[in-house]
C-alpha cells in the first residue's frame, strides 16, 4: 500500500515502478477521485461495471399534489417548487440530483407516494490487463460521493483476483490525505509506504498520515521523494521519523526523467538507466525485505 499526505509527492510514479519490478502482482488504483495510474500502465479494459454508491430521490410529476411536504422536510435544500404542471396542480416540485443526499426522508413522508427512490450510478469500475499484470481501477463521476465504498470494492476485487491467480502481491495506489478513501485503502493492509517530499507542507501532512497508520496499527515506512530540493527539510523529516521509531527506507532525488517517463507512459525503471532507477530499485528491495520478514 502506497499513500501520501498530499498530492504531487510522486506516489503513483513509485507504484508504477513497483508494478514493473514485481512483474507478478495485482494492481489496484484506489485514488478513485483522481485516478491516474492508468496514464502510465495503459490498461486494456476487459470488464466494466457500474458503481452504485447510494440512492437518489426524484418526483413523479403526474402524482405530485404540490403539498410542500418534501420541501419542508429536506435538510439539503434539494427540493424546488418549479416543476411542470400536471392534471392536479399548475406547478409541481422537482428534486435537484446534485443537492440530493439520498437520505430518503421525502420518500417516506410523501402522502401520495409521488417520489421514486432509485439506485444512483456514481461511477464505473474496471478489471483490466496491463503489461505488468491485472489491474482493478475506477472512475468516480464529478462531484460524486461514497468514494470510500468504491475503494473497498476495488480492494475486494483485487484480493479475489490475487487469490484466483495465486499472485504474491497486491500493490495499491492509495488516495492522498487522511480521509475516508484513505482509511478504506489501508484497512487490513500488511504494510504502508508513505511517500513524502522535502517541503514544509509535505512534512506536516506526513505527520497526519503517520498518526493515521499508528491508530490502525499498520506497519509503516517512509520514502522521501525529491529529497534534494531541500536537504534541510529532508533531514528534519528523517529525524522526526526516527523519533517515532519508524524508518526512512528510501530517498529519491529530483529528476526531470520522471516527467519524461510519464509523458512516454512508462514507469521510472523502464525509462531511466541512471542513478534514479537504482534508487527506486533499492526502495523496492527494502519493501520486499520488510514484507518477507513479516511473513517469516
Amino acid at each position: 500500500m502506497v499513500i501520501s499526505g498530499k498530492g504531487g509527492t510522486g506516489k503513483t510514479s513509485i507504484v508504477a515502478a513497483f508494478a514493473a519490478l514485481a512483474q507478478d502482482a495485482v494492481l489496484a488504483d484506489c485514488d478513485v477521485d483522481a485516478a491516474d495510474l492508468h496514464l502510465i500502465l495503459e490498461p486494456d479494459i476487459k470488464q466494466t461495471y457500474d458503481f452504485i454508491g447510494g440512492k437518489r430521490a426524484s418526483i413523479i410529476t403526474e402524482k405530485c399534489i404540490g403539498c410542500d411536504r418534501c420541501m419542508d422536510l429536506c435538510n439539503f435544500e434539494a427540493v424546488h417548487f418549479d416543476g411542470p404542471a400536471n392534471h392536479i396542480v399548475s406547478k409541481t416540485y422537482i428534486i435537484d440530483n446534485i443537492s440530493c443526499e439520498g437520505c430518503g426522508v421525502c420518500v417516506q413522508f410523501c402522502p401520495v407516494d409521488a417520489i421514486e427512490f432509485k439506485d444512483a450510478i456514481n461511477g464505473q469500475w474496471f478489471i483490466s490487463d496491463t503489461r505488468f499484470g491485472p489491474m482493478v481501477h475506477a472512475r468516480l463521476k464529478p462531484a460524486e460521493e461514497n468514494s470510500g465504498k468504491l475503494v473497498s470494492l476495488i480492494r475486494k476485487q483485487a484480493r479475489q483476483i490475487a487469490t484466483e491467480q495465486k499472485k504474491d502481491f497486491i500493490i495499491v495506489d492509495g488516495s492522498p490525505g487522511i480521509g475516508c478513501p484513505v482509511i478504506a485503502s489501508i484497512s487490513g493492509a500488511d504494510f504502508v509506504l508513505a511517500v513524502t517530499e522535502s517541503t514544509i507542507a509535505a512534512q506536516h501532512d506526513l505527520d497526519r498520515v503517520i498518526e493515521l497508520t499508528e491508530h490502525f496499527k499498520i506497519p509503516t515506512a517512509i520514502c522521501i521523494n525529491k529529497f534534494d530540493i531541500n536537504c534541510e527539510v529532508a533531514k528534519a523529516i528523517e529525524d522526526k521519523v526516527n523519533q517515532k521509531s519508524l524508518k526512512v527506507i528510501g530517498k529519491i532525488a529530483y529528476d526531470i526523467a520522471v516527467t519524461k517517463a510519464q509523458i512516454a507512459a512508462k514507469s521510472i525503471v523502464e525509462y531511466s538507466n541512471d542513478g534514479l532507477k537504482n534508487q527506486v530499485i533499492s526502495l523496492w528491495e527494502s519493501v520486499l525485505d520488510i514484507l518477507n520478514s513479516r511473513r517469516s
